[in-house]
């Protein structure tokens, strides 16, 4: 049998997955889709992973699906600001032609759809770290000012990568013997470069190894060192307990530009560095002690969230907003 109700579709593309559901107009989640990163500045194929979560989620829903059911759709994408915007929009607009479905979704950054995704007030800030890193004030659901997001080369301070490509260059600097003495240099090449032949390397061979490992890859997969260095902080390792306090510093700072005066307004925290149990989040939420802090939830829901809202199709948008959250 068809739906009774239209359908939305929400896509939260980041740097390391893209996650995309298909709702019905009262919230209900019925289809769920999941790829690759999306982030248009470091993830290897962007418009790829976005078709395939989406075809993921509408094959989910079986042959009752028929595409004019879809009343319309948000992509929240990483690195869709005004220089990438034109980008996203053609690739986000193929994905959602190659699904068979009509009309063109709404393309917006990953701001919008991840403070969305954490609660149905309109109004706060928020932070988001993972891959990468941005901080914004939110008016009315929509990203009025911003912080930092410029990509893995100029920015995302604080963010995995951020941290990642400190990993690296403390390893190297240790192994070169002008850094300080720090276990992330045996620890870096096993994480960028698993099930290599098991050879133990040092010196230049493994400063080579180290170089070659980071350049054959692409950006985002420096995020695989942040676990590291929180394990080797956990162990009481100075070097990597300095980047860990760095990057909670940065991650601070950077949501402070943006937060305003009004400590009374949700303040969003997002990504995996600061949604799961990491070090660098224990120091962030300690900084921010006393301030309303929402965790985010669902980014694929608050893209869906804003779907509902920009078709028009919900009678209560409200809560339908709470239900796709699970509230």
């Amino acid at each position: 049998m068809r739906p009774a109700e239209p359908l939305v579709v929400g896509v939260d593309g980041g740097g390391t997955s893209t996650r995309c559901l298909i709702a019905t107009a009262s919230g209900e989640i019925i289809a769920r889709g999941r790829a690759g990163g999306a982030n248009l500045r470091s993830a290897r194929d962007p418009g790829g992973n976005l078709a395939r979560a989406l075809a993921e989620a509408v094959a989910g829903i079986g042959p009752r699906f028929v595409p004019a059911d879809v009343a319309g759709g948000v992509f929240g994408l990483a690195g869709a600001g005004e220089a990438g915007r034109r980008q996203a929009s053609a690739l986000a607009s193929e994905a959602w032609r190659s699904a068979g479905l009509p009309g063109s979704p709404v393309v917006v950054s990953d701001v919008p759809v991840a403070f969305a995704g954490a609660t149905p007030e309109p109004d706060g800030s928020m932070i988001i770290a993972g891959t990468g890193t941005v901080a914004a004030r939110i008016e009315d659901r929509a990203m009025v000012r911003r912080c930092d997001g410029y990509g893995w080369l100029i920015g995302d301070e604080g963010s995995g990568v951020w941290i990642g490509r400190r990993a690296v260059r403390a390893a190297l600097a240790a192994i070169d013997g002008y850094g300080e003495p720090t276990a992330l240099a045996s620890r870096v090449l096993p994480t960028l470069r698993p099930g290599a032949d098991g050879t133990p390397l040092s010196g230049e061979a493994l400063t080579q190894a180290i170089i070659a490992a980071v350049y054959e890859g692409e950006p985002a997969r420096l995020g695989l060192l942040s676990p590291v260095v929180e394990a080797v902080a956990g162990e009481g390792d100075p070097v990597a307990l300095g980047i860990v306090g760095d990057a909670a510093r940065h991650l601070v700072r950077t949501l402070e530009a943006v937060r305003g005066d009004d400590a009374g307004l949700p303040v969003v925290l997002a990504g995996s560095l600061l949604t799961r149990p990491t070090l660098v989040a224990g120091h962030v939420r300690r900084a921010l002690a006393g301030l309303p802090v929402v965790l985010a939830r669902d980014g694929a829901a608050g893209a869906a969230a804003l779907a509902l809202r920009a078709a028009r199709v919900s009678a209560d948008p409200e809560a339908a907003h709470r239900r796709l959250l699970a509230l």
